[in-house]
């Protein structure tokens, strides 16, 4: 099958029968290989995983050699709102695809991604009918929690890792995500990490493993 988003797929050593998938988001102006790193590390110590990351489905308008999953290049709300659930809907396209070539369930499959990916994946987790194993996420936000809030639909739960420093997304976003998150009866667990700017850190990768291995 081909899927509607090139993609960077990295399946577990073992070659045993694919029980769960992780799919992976990358931020904006970034691609699938970048954020690959993440299954590179973690597929040593995960079995029976498919880890998929894909590029966005629009080149990044500030950085051409990039994607992204929504436009920042206009500063108005309305447009943005647009852009994401345009994104939303072949991004949702795209996870049906990995379930029929997988044969898995909503239920089977964690979202990940890094600060617009982040960002996208806690509105998938939350705007689908069934909810997924969990959402985790790293330097992202709410993108707009008027527009969320009348559209969710399930209670995935949220795991979010925020850097003290990010001069990218303010650390504020962390929390109020989290207020955001608890007033809606999502289970949200969050991590404020110290010294960290807008980047992964090891801390970070290896308390999400932790997660993922309790779960799968």
């Amino acid at each position: 099958m081909e899927f509607i988003l090139n993609s960077k797929i990295i399946e577990s050593e073992k070659k045993d029968k694919i029980k769960n998938a992780i799919i992976l988001l990358h931020g904006y102006g970034g691609d699938g290989a970048d954020i690959s790193s993440i299954a590179y590390t973690w597929k040593r110590f995960i079995d029976n995983t498919v880890f998929l990351c894909p590029d966005g489905h629009q080149t990044c308008k500030l950085n051409p050699v990039g994607f992204q999953w929504f436009d920042l290049s206009i500063d108005d709300e309305n447009y943005i709102v647009a852009e994401v659930r345009k994104a939303e809907k072949i991004l949702i396209e795209y996870i049906n695809q990995i379930k029929e070539k997988y044969f898995l369930e909503n239920s089977q499959i964690i979202l990940a991604g890094f600060s617009q990916g982040c960002m996208m994946s806690i509105n998938l987790g939350l705007i689908s009918d069934d909810s997924f194993k969990s959402v985790i996420g790293f330097s992202g936000k709410i993108i707009n929690k008027s527009d969320l809030q009348n559209r969710i639909s399930s209670k995935t739960d949220v795991l979010l890792f925020h850097g003290d420093a990010d001069e990218v997304v303010p650390p504020s976003s962390l929390l109020e995500a989290k207020d955001f998150l608890e007033r809606n009866k999502i289970k949200v667990e969050v991590k404020m990490l110290k010294n960290c700017s807008h980047h992964i850190p090891i801390e970070a990768l290896s308390l999400a493993l932790k997660h993922i291995k309790k779960i799968i």
